[in-house]
């Protein structure tokens, strides 16, 4: 898998590898040709929570206003 990816909606994310086989990501949107990091997490599951997803949409709604 790449290490960044486009999530939908103007989101992406960047993929990192943590020591103790634990894997980070970083949810993050473009705003005025800028990279905005909306969130972070240490993943736990396959799939990105869906409360992150929220998380991260409700943050970029806030920056684009």
């Amino acid at each position: 898998m790449p290490v960044c990816r486009p999530l939908g909606q103007g989101l992406w994310e960047v993929r990192s590898n943590l020591s103790g086989n634990r894997i980070a990501r970083v949810i993050f949107c473009i705003s005025q040709g800028r990279m905005v990091l909306l969130h972070g997490f240490v993943k736990k599951t396959q799939r990105i929570p869906n409360q992150d997803l929220v998380l991260a949409r409700r943050r970029m709604k806030e920056i684009e206003q």
